[in-house]
């Protein structure tokens, strides 16, 4: 195989990394393993409409390179389709499905799926990549912002689509939907405008997506632990009144 082919499926080795994260939370009641491949390959699969898409919605022309014209790029062409296409992987792949049973299942099957999109979106940067150093910079910042991106954004959209199945409180798919959309185009949006503003715009830029990233994280993971709670207080419930019947 040649050596470009082999570098740029290396690329996938992130998005399965932070896979096992979201399944080591989902450790005390796990879900199918075929299920969650399922879920994956169908986030794989979404790369396909979502890139004809993008390609349509990228021939819109701007006069200049402007903040506006960044803006596009990054909320209507990038956000709005791509996580359009993990919400659809959740609503026809999991939604109506027995094993989606759970408060956390909504944060594990969604980052499954974002996980799986950003799979194949990773390998297709990684395969662009002019030369070695070019790699490696795409490689590491991929794997530490981008790929952990795409499973929170969703994750939060998974989250909130669940408390509103079993709890019947907060905005439900949709709002997940609305959240995940304004974090990845404001990320999307920083690292578009950056090479096109001053060095020191740029620096303050810069910050925008780690604090996305690094925000994003700790509260999917306080979202995770309050849907476990949640989860574990239904299941004793649960037991209690099967005991008493």
């Amino acid at each position: 195989m040649d050596d470009r082919i082999q570098l740029a499926l290396f690329g996938a080795v992130p998005a399965i990394l932070v896979m096992f994260y979201f399944d080591w939370l989902d450790r005390k009641r796990p879900e199918p393993p075929w299920r969650l491949r399922f879920v994956s390959f169908a986030g794989m699969l979404s790369t396909i409409p979502v890139l004809w898409a993008e390609l349509a919605l990228g021939r819109v022309e701007f006069v200049t390179e402007s903040a506006g014209a960044a803006a596009y790029h990054a909320f209507v062409v990038a956000a709005i389709p791509e996580e359009l296409a993990k919400l659809a992987v959740i609503w026809l792949v999991v939604w109506r499905r027995p094993e989606f049973d759970e408060r956390l299942d909504g944060i594990v099957y969604a980052a499954h799926a974002g996980l799986g999109f950003a799979l194949v979106e990773n390998v297709g940067y990684l395969f662009g990549a002019e030369d070695l150093e070019a790699y490696w910079s795409t490689f590491v910042a991929r794997a530490v912002l981008a790929v952990p991106g795409h499973a929170i954004w969703a994750g939060m959209m998974g989250y909130l689509a669940a408390r509103r199945r079993f709890d019947g409180h907060g905005p439900g798919l949709w709002g997940g939907y609305a959240l995940a959309v304004f974090l990845h185009g404001a990320y999307d949006w920083a690292l578009m405008l950056m090479p096109k503003v001053s060095d020191l715009a740029a620096a303050f830029l810069a910050i925008i997506p780690v604090m996305i990233i690094v925000g994003g994280f700790l509260i999917l993971r306080r979202w995770a632990r309050q849907a476990l709670h949640a989860d574990d207080h239904a299941e004793a419930w649960a037991a209690f009144l099967a005991g008493k019947g």
